[in-house]
């Protein structure tokens, strides 16, 4: 069985109308490289005639960025002209690269109407080679990831990479293995890991993994060995689970940028102030 080293409990970190829980960084845990943050907001419930989701344009650059929709709806712009509207059972898969300028807020009918809303953002750095990727933006509905059964009341919800046969949707400049697992109370599986490192987050339900018990919006860190995952559900689970090889760069992080060297940010903020990651329209 895969070593377990940690486990990490996400840490409050609430917003003017939006219920929020980081799980990274938090204390004990800076990140996961490549992976470098993640932002749980929700489970909530928005009144009618609400102010939607609070993220309006902002720029980033040097990584990517993936945002699950559990529950609602995101509707994503940006200075590339993208734009979608993604629903629950989703993903957002961003590529910032060189740079983009994107808002991230809900529709009209969501303003209005209300509803339930719960969604996850995970940011994964690019290797220094990779930062001056174009950008790039990926949106794809619960119909067009593949659910792969995995045993009796578990499947896999494949977003990058391959599993039994099957790819992904999202292509990534930086290619990897990521998916979210459903799973139903009383059921067991097992899944086979390499060496890359590995992000385990369990976004609800209560799970026993390798023997030890883990909670709703909890990390689980492991040593960067390959092995197995042994898992006994006792609360319907919605598990998010990655692989990624380690990347072994400096990283230099100020706000939305994520780069290599402080010069780079300095770079960064003068090209974002003079028009050079798109204007906002």
């Amino acid at each position: 069985m895969r070593k377990v080293k940690a486990i990490k409990t996400a840490m409050a970190a609430h917003m003017p109308g939006l219920k929020t829980w980081r799980a990274m960084p938090s204390p004990g845990l800076n990140m996961l490289d490549p992976y470098l943050f993640m932002n749980h907001h929700g489970p909530e419930h928005f009144p009618p005639n609400n102010n939607g989701l609070p993220f309006g344009p902002h720029p980033h650059r040097g990584f990517e960025t993936l945002t699950f929709i559990v529950e609602g709806e995101l509707v994503h712009k940006d200075s590339q002209g993208f734009e979608s509207r993604i629903v629950k059972g989703g993903v957002q898969w961003m590529t910032a690269g060189a740079g983009i300028i994107h808002s991230e807020t809900s529709s009209d009918e969501f303003l209005e109407k209300g509803g339930d809303m719960e969604i996850l953002q995970l940011w994964i750095n690019l290797p220094s080679k990779l930062k001056g990727t174009p950008p790039h933006y990926q949106g794809f509905q619960k119909e067009s990831i593949p659910e792969i059964p995995i045993s009796d009341g578990v499947h896999l919800n494949l977003i990058s990479g391959s599993f039994k046969e099957q790819n992904g949707p999202v292509e990534s400049p930086y290619p990897q293995f990521m998916s979210t697992i459903e799973a139903k109370a009383g059921s067991e599986f097992t899944f086979e890991t390499s060496d890359d490192v590995l992000y385990f987050y369990l976004v609800s339900g209560s799970i026993e993994l390798n023997g030890q018990a883990v909670n709703k919006r909890q990390t689980v860190v492991f040593e960067n060995e390959a092995g197995e995952l042994s898992i006994k559900v006792h609360a319907d689970a919605y598990i998010i689970l990655g692989q990624a090889p380690e990347i072994k760069e400096p990283v230099v992080a100020h706000g939305p940028f994520v780069m290599s060297s402080e010069a780079e940010i300095h770079q960064a903020i003068e090209d974002y102030q003079n028009g050079k990651m798109g204007t906002w329209k």
